[in-house]
């Protein structure tokens, strides 16, 4: 039997491409190895919205020309946002690689592996026939309108394009009936869902219609945007029973100034009325973000508003990274990259050094409380799982209950991670901790 390897880097939008390129692949009879170098077909899913994710994409690019020159017939595949609309460029620097493929376009590989195993592939690429994870991703929406000028993603996703509603319940369902219980929407801008669909439904209209669907017992969406965080669904969150009170709002710089260099589309106080929001209709959310340090330009006073706006707002979790010019951006044509690289790293030092104290403060209020948490795996002979906030949670005793929702008593906590045993005295399932 012929065996494919998939290597993902980047976002929860690549790894759902590639267990769609998997589910096809197992379609057509190939099997999974965890070995590039035993794998007849081997596909490097690609990111390149940081500059450390586009070089271990390089990296591997490189370390496989030995494996590609030694097998010529095997097959070796590069997709994701590293590949543009055009790959002139990408063919005569990998001229090793047999078929380049931007996100979602799944096709050439598939259509390559049926010519060469005499198959018809029609109608492989769909939803997972295979057991998926417990807690697993369905696209909802691909592409970004967004435009911010530090940002790749519109250049090689495209523009917004939102899935039927329907479509979507049938996946749920699908997954379902396979042992999914935990669902995340995905969207490089979630909150625009369903403004190009007949009818103009939004992520909270899609919210109900999932939480419909029997069997499903948690249902999350990322990433969000705050212009486009409405009302209607932050309500959906607040009254859904299935819908879990994390939001992930991304607010990137605190200086107005910078966000309106980054085009961002709102204000220090807007981002913070919006908080604000949330936090009154849905009380108990837990809240992360995305935040970019370094932008072009910056200054101490600029970066402070940013380092303010973490301390006010205390975030559960916050998305690092160093600002990184990318090659094609609005930021690479028009705007220059002037803050040193010490200086970027003495910033994200200090918003890391912040950022930890407050999620050990935050997380240490959950010790010796009981959690509701769905078992996700096991992982190094311990179970894990997350709880309605997100909140990663190891287990001791919870090997034998993968799939099902338990109580957990913690009696550790970090800042990353919470640790506990099996409680012996339930909370309620389905109660909204």
């Amino acid at each position: 039997m012929k065996s494919y390897y998939v290597w993902t880097i980047g976002c929860q939008m690549n790894k759902a491409d590639s267990e769609r390129l998997e589910s096809a692949m197992g379609q057509m009879g190939l099997a999974a190895t965890h070995a590039p170098q035993d794998a007849d077909v081997v596909v490097l899913n690609s990111c390149v919205v940081r500059q450390n994710a586009e070089d271990k994409v390089v990296g591997m690019m490189t370390s496989l020309k030995p494996f590609k020159t030694e097998n010529p017939h095997k097959v070796l595949a590069l997709m994701g946002c590293m590949v543009g609309p055009k790959t002139d460029a990408l063919e005569k620097k990998y001229p090793y690689v047999d078929v380049f493929m931007r996100p979602q376009q799944y096709d050439p590989l598939i259509n390559l592996l049926g010519e060469r195993m005499g198959i018809d592939p029609e109608g492989c690429v769909g939803p997972l026939v295979a057991k998926p994870a417990v807690a697993t991703y369905i696209p909802i929406i691909h592409g970004c309108d967004k435009f911010c000028t530090f940002c790749i993603i519109p250049y090689r996703r495209g523009r917004e394009v939102s899935r039927s509603i329907d479509e979507l319940v049938r996946e749920t369902v699908m997954l379902v009936d396979r042992g999914v219980k935990d669902v995340t929407l995905l969207g490089q801008n979630v909150d625009s869902y369903g403004h190009d669909l007949p009818g103009a439904p939004d992520l909270g209209d899609l919210l109900a219609a999932v939480n419909d669907v029997s069997g499903i017992e948690r249902i999350r969406f990322l990433t969000s945007h705050p212009n486009d965080m409405s009302q209607h669904i932050i309500d959906a969150v607040a009254s859904l029973d299935k819908v879990c009170e994390h939001v992930n709002l991304p607010f990137q710089a605190g200086d107005d100034v910078v966000l309106e260099r980054m085009r961002r589309g709102y204000t220090n106080a807007q981002y913070r009325e919006k908080i604000a929001q949330i936090r009154e209709r849905v009380p108990n959310v837990s809240l992360a973000t995305d935040v970019i340090v370094g932008f072009c330009d910056e200054t101490d006073e600029q970066f402070q508003q940013t380092y303010d706006l973490i301390r006010d707002i205390r975030f559960d979790k916050v998305h690092l990274a160093a600002y990184s010019t990318r090659e094609g951006t609005i930021a690479s044509r028009q705007l220059e990259d002037t803050v040193p690289a010490e200086v970027k790293q003495a910033r994200k030092k200090a918003i890391e050094d912040l950022q930890e104290t407050i999620a050990t403060e935050i997380n240490e209020q959950l010790l010796d409380q009981t959690l509701e948490v769905l078992v996700e795996d096991v992982r190094r002979d311990k179970a894990f799982g997350r709880n309605r906030n997100d909140k990663l949670v190891h287990i001791d005793n919870g090997q034998s209950r993968v799939g099902e929702v338990v109580s957990v008593k913690i009696d550790k906590t970090s800042p990353w991670a919470l640790h506990g045993k099996l409680a012996e005295t339930p909370v309620l399932v389905g109660e909204r901790s």
